[in-house]
This record gives structure tokens, sequence and C-alpha cells, in this order.
């Protein structure tokens, strides 16, 4: 039996990649580590914690008691890190939360794992390490920072982060890759571009718009939403971060990139269509501060050594995506009560 710790699997892209590990692993014991902020709802993996299988623990990867008596008590194997502060638009509003969680929370757990993993020294002096344990940082291909209207950002390319957010996030990637070249360290880092699907955290711009049109509301856009996204259905990424955890090199960095390319503008039109509202909805508002105008991931790397691609194309998976809203409505109508509709008036009310 493999122990995983996965922190902020509460979250989107954990939830989805909780479902899919222990769908596909019947060997694989989960402990989900999760804060609940506003992101976190329990509800969405509540069917899945069955305390044999699945354990859930609500905590902060800041608190280092809490990490080393799970890690006592579970003996973890692999440790997936979904847990972060992850919204630019709440990173521009208070960064030093960004700072505390993505920044010193990843290196608390990395120090945490250090102390569990460690089996000796070898004879350069280097930490000794149990055998098949491994560290895997979930990361963005914000880091990176802006593209022109060519080119793509592979793993080499010079991290430049626009946001609090993404200077967070590269400040935890650079630790990562600094535990495994100070102790050889097993880690591996995925950066990957935008997801969508099932489970999305209403302020993201598919889910806001799906859920704005279905009550009724205007639709808003940044600027003239000609900024470029690559989506990448969050299954796919789900099962490329699987692939990496057991077959990919230790220490390196894979970058996951769904090939479908998008304008924002072009995504809000098309669910407008799905849905058959007019495009008349679409309310134009002032743009991010620092807004990135294009990412495109080459997935090359991934593909290469370990076969990868993303298997669904943009037009099937906006299709999935907005029947699950359709058909889940009482989960993202729970989501958007209460302290989400503060912070949707306190963005979108003054632009």
């Amino acid at each position: 039996m493999k122990n995983y710790l996965v922190t902020g699997a509460a979250g989107f892209i954990g939830a989805n990649y909780l479902k899919y590990i222990l769908a596909k692993h019947d060997d694989v014991r989960v402990v989900v580590l999760d804060l609940l902020t506003y992101a976190g709802y329990l509800g969405t993996i509540a069917g899945d914690v069955d305390n044999e299988r699945c354990f859930f623990v609500k905590g902060d990867i800041c608190d280092r008691p809490l990490l080393d008596r799970l890690f006592a008590e579970y003996k973890f194997d692999v440790v997936v890190n979904f847990a972060a502060e992850s919204h630019v638009d709440r990173s521009i509003d208070n960064p030093q939360l960004f700072l505390q969680t993505n920044i010193l929370g990843t290196q608390n757990l990395l120090d945490a794992a250090r102390a569990a993993w460690v089996t000796g020294r070898d004879a350069q002096g280097y930490p000794t390490w149990r055998n098949g344990v491994r560290f895997h940082q979930v990361s963005t291909d914000e880091v990176y920072g802006s593209l022109g209207a060519e080119g793509f950002f592979t793993e080499t390319t010079p991290l430049q982060p626009h946001s609090p957010y993404s200077a967070s996030k590269t400040s935890a990637d650079h630790f990562v890759c600094a535990y495994h070249d100070t102790y050889h360290m097993p880690v591996s880092i995925t950066r990957c571009s935008n997801n969508y699907g099932p489970y999305q955290f209403p302020e993201k711009l598919i889910p806001l718009i799906i859920n704005n049109i279905l009550a009724g509301k205007p639709l808003p856009v940044y600027g003239k939403g000609e900024n470029v996204r690559d989506w990448l259905y969050v299954e796919d990424h789900c099962k490329a971060i699987d692939l990496i955890i057991h077959k990919g090199r230790v220490g390196e960095v894979y970058n996951v990139g769904g090939h479908n390319e998008k304008q924002n503008i072009e995504i809000v039109k098309i669910i407008c269509k799905e849905l058959g509202k007019p495009e008349s909805l679409i309310t134009h508002v002032g743009d991010r501060k620092g807004h990135d105008m294009r990412y495109a991931i080459d997935p090359t790397k991934i593909h290469n050594e370990l076969g990868w691609l993303p298997e669904t194309k943009f037009e099937d998976g906006i299709k999935k995506t907005i029947q699950w809203y359709l058909d889940n409505r009482e989960w993202w109508e729970t989501i958007i009560s209460g302290e989400y509709q503060n912070y949707y008036e306190k963005m979108y009310s003054n632009r």
C-alpha cells in the first residue's frame, strides 16, 4: 500500500486528482490535508473520505507539529502539494497571504518530508532517502511570465513572474529545486496551463461565466478580452501528475499543456452559444493590474519521455464542463453564497 499526503485536495485540481488516483490505484491510501479556505469545499470530496482508503484532516501546511504527527502516523511515501493561494486578483489585494502559504508553507512541507524520509548519509555527506518516496510540487505556467504573439514556454524558459501570486509560486518552485540540489531530495514539479472542468471555484473564468448566465447576470470580461490562455481539461492534468510520480525522472520539471489556445473573449462567446444566450450579456470591465497577455505551454518533454498528451479536445471538454455545472447546481450555489458574494462585488462593481 502506497501512502499519499495530498494537500489542498478540497480545491479544484486537488479534488479531481484525489478522485482519479482513488479510482485508478487499488494500492493507494490518501490523507487529505486542507485548511478549507474560500477555495476549499469539503462537500467536493465528502463522498471520497471513507476513513479506510481516504482520510481528511483540516489543517495548515504551515503547521509543523501537525505535519510531523501526520508523517509519523501514516508513513507517507508520496507528497503531492496542491495547497496554495491561487487566485491572481486576491494576490493583488493581499500579497502577504500568498507568501505565507505558497512559500513558507511549501518550505515547511519540504522540511517535514525531509525529517521523515532521510535514512542516513552517503559517502559524500548527502542525505540518503527512504526507497520510493517522492515530493511532487504542482505549479503553474504563470511563473514564466507573459509571451508575445508567438512562441511557447519550455522547461528552460527563464522564470519572470508578474503578479504576487506567480512570484510566490516561482519562489516555491525554487525551494523545491533547491532541496533536490542541496539534499538530493526526490522531487518533481509540474507547471500546467489553465485548467477547466468539474468542481472549479466560481471566480475562475469558465465557471464564472456559466454561473452568471444561469443566474441572469452580466458577463464581466477584463479589458478587451484578448488575453490568450492554453486550456487543459483537469482530468488530463491529473493523469499527467500520476504518470510523473510513477515514471518521471527525479529532480525534473515537466510542462503540462493543453494545445488549446483561446482568447478569453472567445471562451465567453463559446459558452454563450452553448447555453443559447446572447453575446450582449458581455460587459467589459477594467483590466487586471499586470495582466499577462498570453500563455502557451510546450509539452514536448513529457510527451517524449512519458508518452503523455492531452486527450480531451476543448470542444468536447467545454461541453462536458457546462453539462456538469447544469447537473450540479446545488454544489456551486452553495459555493457562491456568503463570502464569495462580497468578494465578487469588490472585484467587479467598481471596474
